[in-house]
């Protein structure tokens, strides 16, 4: 990994995190298969990873530059340098879940992914969210974003959720949570 400072964001690092890349490939999606079954009263709804024919470019699902406007209003905006640079930020929301901190995004520049950049990100904003008295920290991503869900398992996120049309562009939210 390489050496990267984090710290709460200050206005002078919009420009540079909304300029990082935000858009993503991937080869696999999470499909949603749901079943309401009106007799006898059940609903199932389930998720399996699926291989897509070629990979794809995903554009972001929340405009970089409604960053600037937002960030005030946030509660929490940590930001990773590299040589004094921002190459990555993660948002944080309490107001979403109770006792949770919930990151609605999580963007580290496209050249720097893989290299543990989002996971300094996530330990960060885990203490950032004990200090603001939480009990758990919540990822949102779309099922789309198959190399975010991987991320979220491989450092211990467990499925807890979704919601349908989440995103501006009508796309599910996923929700995946960590006790604290």
């Amino acid at each position: 990994m390489p050496e990267i400072e984090i710290r709460p964001a200050i206005l002078s690092d919009l420009p540079a995190l909304t300029a990082l890349d935000h858009h993503y490939i991937t080869d696999r999606v999470w499909q949603m298969e749901f079943n309401h079954e009106r007799e006898s009263g059940q609903i199932h709804t389930s998720f399996r990873q699926v291989r897509l024919p070629r990979a794809v470019r995903v554009d972001y699902p929340h405009p970089p530059t409604q960053l600037r406007n937002e960030w005030p209003s946030k509660h929490g905006l940590l930001v990773a340098l590299l040589q004094g640079q921002p190459i990555g930020y993660i948002r944080l929301l309490l107001d979403r879940a109770p006792r949770a901190a919930w990151a609605a995004d999580l963007v580290v520049e496209r050249r720097l992914r893989r290299q543990g950049i989002g996971s300094g990100l996530i330990l960060a904003a885990t203490e950032w969210a004990v200090g603001m008295d939480c009990y758990s920290l919540i990822l949102e991503m779309q099922p789309k974003n198959d190399p975010a869900i991987q991320f979220a398992l491989k450092l211990g996120f467990e499925f807890c959720g979704y919601n349908d049309l989440y995103y501006a562009n009508h796309d599910i939210g996923l929700f995946f949570c960590k006790p604290l």
